[in-house]
């Protein structure tokens, strides 16, 4: 509106004061310019149209000789409109289609003027190339603005992606840890229990203090790691310790043992190093496995955790298998998160993993095989340095 109030005035103004050639205008020149000037407001919505309204005012305008500045400020703004607005393809017909009407009037008016001519078809050129150029400078920064919008999305969705990753592993440590304790106490109270009531005129006074110093390193090692889980939802730089891995499994095992499992460890005597991650899912993979022995098989029950690394088609794997034989127990049908969560957790390093019934007997089998990456696999013993 304020372009199209612009254009009125500076309309007016070459009008009255007859720059240039032609002719002041009458009623009927006037009604021409108005006709010219006021379809701008609608310039940005409906370009043709306004193009077309122009060039049929500003035609006869010229031809009847009025002052032929008044119709460049109307004339120029409707043809740089159609440029800008684009596409390229209506640009150029649009354009030869107002240098060809142009050129007509120039014959009607001055059969003998060629230079006057060749200016209304030059200033016609220029802006028409003007407004293709800014056309092209706008899309290119509505380009490169988009880009960057797509790409702050995409920061956003990562972050977010990462945030429910964490929240996800931090959730499997805290169940793994939980489950893992809790049963163990509970356990080992039991055994503490037992001791107490079995015979009390004869108390097993180191069996009592076994169990309850089973408790307490329980604890102790529960509250170290629940400390070290929960330090990623503090503010700040979290003191973050290592992740527990395959060289805490004799700590599992002898924890498992002194709620009263049989655990019997197989391991590399020379383990290879392997990646945090693939490390801290044997672990927790181990750990899961015996709580859930001792949970559903009673304390009583028979373990075996094997651990090691086998040359597959594809690359080294490393492969765990925990076995427990049954107990005096019967079997829960109590459903939980433990295997869930193996699951999730062995996937997030790209393994498959396996739990069923132990076949040909009682108990229960857990086999996971952990890919090794191509980096970190370890080299056969005949290339080892």
């Amino acid at each position: 509106m304020a372009l199209t109030a612009g254009v009125a005035a500076l309309t007016a103004a070459l009008a009255l004061t007859r720059l240039g050639a032609g002719d002041r205008p009458d009623l009927l020149g006037w009604a021409l310019l108005v006709v010219a000037v006021v379809p701008l407001v609608w310039r940005l919505v409906h370009p043709l149209a306004v193009l077309a309204l122009m060039v049929a005012s500003v035609g006869p305008y010229h031809a009847l000789d009025y002052a032929h500045a008044a119709a460049v400020p109307a004339s120029v703004v409707a043809v740089y409109s159609v440029a800008v607005l684009g596409p390229r393809r209506r640009t150029v017909l649009a354009g030869g289609a107002v240098i060809g009407t142009a050129v007509t009037i120039m014959l009607v008016i001055d059969a003998d003027g060629g230079l006057a001519m060749f200016q209304t078809a030059g200033w016609v050129l220029v802006v028409l190339v003007f407004g293709e150029t800014m056309r092209i400078q706008r899309e290119y920064v509505a380009a490169v603005t988009e880009r960057a919008e797509r790409a702050e999305r995409t920061r956003e969705e990562e972050a977010a992606r990462r945030v429910a990753e964490e929240r996800l592993r931090i959730a499997r440590d805290l169940h793994d840890l939980l489950a893992h304790s809790i049963t163990l106490i509970g356990v080992q109270t039991a055994v503490a229990s037992h001791v107490l009531i079995a015979d009390p005129d004869r108390l097993d006074r180191p069996a009592l203090a076994e169990a309850l110093d089973g408790i307490a390193d329980t604890c102790r090692d529960a509250r170290t790691e629940l400390r070290r889980t929960l330090e990623v939802l503090r503010a700040g730089e979290p003191e973050q310790g290592p992740l527990p891995g395959s060289a805490g499994l004799p700590d599992l095992v002898r924890a498992a043992e002194s709620a009263g499992a049989a655990v019997e460890l197989a391991v590399p005597e020379a383990p290879p190093s392997l990646p945090p991650a693939v490390d801290a899912a044997v672990y927790r993979i181990v750990q899961e496995s015996l709580t859930n022995a001792v949970r559903h098989a009673g304390p009583s029950v028979r373990v075996r955790v094997r651990v090691g690394v086998d040359q597959a088609p594809e690359g080294a794997v490393v492969r765990v298998v925990v076995t427990d034989f049954g107990g005096a127990r019967p079997p829960t049908a109590e459903a939980g998160f433990g295997i869930v969560g193996m699951r999730e957790r062995v996937r997030s390093v790209g393994g498959t993993l396996t739990a069923a019934p132990r076949w040909g007997g009682p108990g229960f089998e857990v086999t996971a095989e952990l890919p090794m990456p191509e980096g970190e696999r370890p080299l056969p013993e005949g290339e080892r340095p």
